[in-house]
């Protein structure tokens, strides 16, 4: 799952947003029902996907490396878009970008559903990502444009209740709809939610604008789309075309020379969306090389998981629906407790804390095998892993905001957000390649083991980029199934548990980085931040 709940800086987005002209209660309670919402839609679509993958990989008859596209293509235009997407607000109209965003997000959810082949599938994921890059900022702006400071830490605990009820539910009721009827209807649900708020918009939202707002940054935009783009399509395509392939080479070169391009561009534009300087100041620099490392680490890793629990543990969608949820309810509840571990301790210690208990929750992963138990083997995993993250993510969250002063709060949780989400999109493709790699040298070493002939090696081999979804050739005995079927599941497995370390590392490089580039000051008697 490539993104769980809500990702860092959020609630700093709406804190630090500018207050527009003052709302009527009536128009409060509209425009908090819209970003509920409307966040929510995105939310749902960043975990729901995952749990119904084997389901769309049996039905469009896709291979593994086509379903990553199906999340990826989503998360791609999200991550590249995402900051002039709250641009385009300030200048154009929060409540007209944010509509539009949610018209195009529930137009591309129905043309999901519509899909007939697997490629139809991915083009409709890439427009909902671009709908998402629209409406997630601009539910945020909308709350920060219309509630004044002192309301503004109600509405936001409101938003984040909410929202965190629907990553906790949206997941089980994807799942439990794939299991009871279609994978169809995990798109299909987003278009009534899109109309309720399509209609709270036009009746109780009002227009607002940035006055103070800079230049539209289209060229780093365009950019870093195909910059990210081209890196992610390398990378998912290098185990079916492999790396001396002219398609695989030409997309690495040019997406690593548009992100050097967009590195040119960032540092000379007048008004950049991603502006490098913010980078100088080493605790935002330290907290965003954490958030890269982490979330890379988190997206990667447990996009696997649903596969895991479903096509080789045998669990059903909605079951791998719920699998996270204890993950959920720990972030729930003890979030906000987390965050006063700034004011005691400092920034540094509960960022090099958190992401060592996250690593060790990667690494419990990795222990089970096939058949496991989820309560025994995963449970424990899932438990570690998100009181790792619970210590971390707020104390992250703060330490952005405290890095920079007041009138660069909003672009820099923007970025930081940003940047958790870039990471999630490269590390799905990266791990990707690793599964891939790992899957086809365990499955070699196995078919030499129970000396498959001839015809039932090459019918495998053309198999492996479905990986848990490879199948024994039609007429085989049941004995040899058996063991062909039981030789994919090990395979994906010891692919899984690659994954899993190299997760375990990613956390522990950021624990890392915490410790070596943030500062580790708390709070002085009379309320002044120590720098370490």
């Amino acid at each position: 799952m490539t993104q769980i709940g809500k990702p860092p800086c959020d609630d700093a987005a709406i804190r630090s947003g500018e207050v527009a002209a003052p709302c009527s209660d009536a128009a409060k309670r509209g425009i908090l029902l819209a970003a509920i919402l409307g966040s929510s839609m995105a939310f749902i679509d960043g975990t729901v996907v995952n749990v119904a993958l084997p389901a769309i990989q049996r039905d469009l008859h896709a291979d593994a490396f086509q379903a990553q596209w199906v999340v990826e293509s989503y998360a791609l235009f999200l991550a590249a878009l995402l900051l002039v997407g709250g641009s385009l607000g300030d200048h154009f109209g929060r409540r007209r970008i944010f509509a539009i965003g949610v018209a195009l997000f529930a137009v591309a959810s129905a043309g999901c559903a519509m899909s007939a082949t697997v490629q139809q599938l991915i083009a409709a994921r890439a427009v909902q990502g671009i709908g998402a890059a629209l409406l997630v900022p601009g539910s945020l702006a909308l709350i920060s444009a219309s509630f004044p400071e002192g309301e503004r830490g109600k509405a936001i605990g409101t938003w984040s209740g909410a929202s965190g009820i629907t990553a906790a539910i949206g997941p089980v009721i994807g799942g439990w709809l794939v299991d009871q009827y279609s994978w169809t209807w995990a798109f299909l649900i987003n278009v009534p939610m899109a109309a309720v708020v399509l209609w709270v918009v036009w009746r109780r939202v009002p227009e607002s604008r940035s006055p103070s707002a800079g230049g539209l940054d289209g060229w780093g935009a365009v950019l870093a789309t195909v910059g990210l783009g081209g890196i992610v399509y390398a990378f998912i395509e290098a185990p079916v075309q492999q790396w001396h392939s002219p398609a695989v080479l030409a997309a690495m070169a040019v997406g690593l020379v548009a992100s050097g391009l967009f590195v040119w561009i960032e540092a000379h534009a007048r008004a950049p969306m991603l502006p490098l300087d913010l980078f100088a100041r080493r605790n935002f620099g330290g907290a965003n090389a954490l958030t890269l490392l982490l979330y890379a680490a988190l997206g990667g890793g447990l996009y696997f998981f649903p596969l895991n629990l479903i096509q080789v543990q045998g669990y059903s969608a909605t079951v791998a629906g719920a699998a996270l949820l204890p993950f959920i309810v720990i972030m729930f509840l003890f979030s906000a407790k987390a965050g006063q571990l700034v004011d005691r301790f400092g920034p540094r210690l509960p960022l090099v804390v958190g992401p060592v208990i996250a690593g060790l929750g990667f690494m419990l992963f990795a222990v089970p095998g096939v058949g496991a138990d989820y309560w025994t083997a995963f449970f424990p995993a899932v438990l570690v892993l998100g009181i790792g993250m619970t210590i971390t993510v707020a104390p992250l969250t703060t330490t952005v905001m405290n890095a920079v002063g007041p009138d660069q709060a909003g672009i820099a949780s923007g970025v930081n957000n940003a940047v958790s989400r870039t990471a999630a999109v490269l590390a799905v493709a990266v791990f990707g390649l690793v599964m891939a790699w790992a899957f086809d040298a365990s499955m070699a070493a196995a078919l030499r083991e129970m000396q498959a002939s001839p015809e039932l090696a090459v019918h495998m081999v053309a198999q492996r980029s479905r990986l848990a979804a490879a199948e024994a050739p039609p007429g085989l005995d049941a004995a040899s199934a058996h063991a062909v079927k039981a030789a994919v599941q090990q395979a994906f497995v010891a692919g899984f548990r690659w994954v899993m370390g190299i997760s375990a590392l990613l956390a522990l490089l950021s624990a890392a980085s915490a410790w070596l580039w943030i500062g580790g000051g708390g709070m002085s008697a009379n309320g002044q931040r120590r720098d370490g």
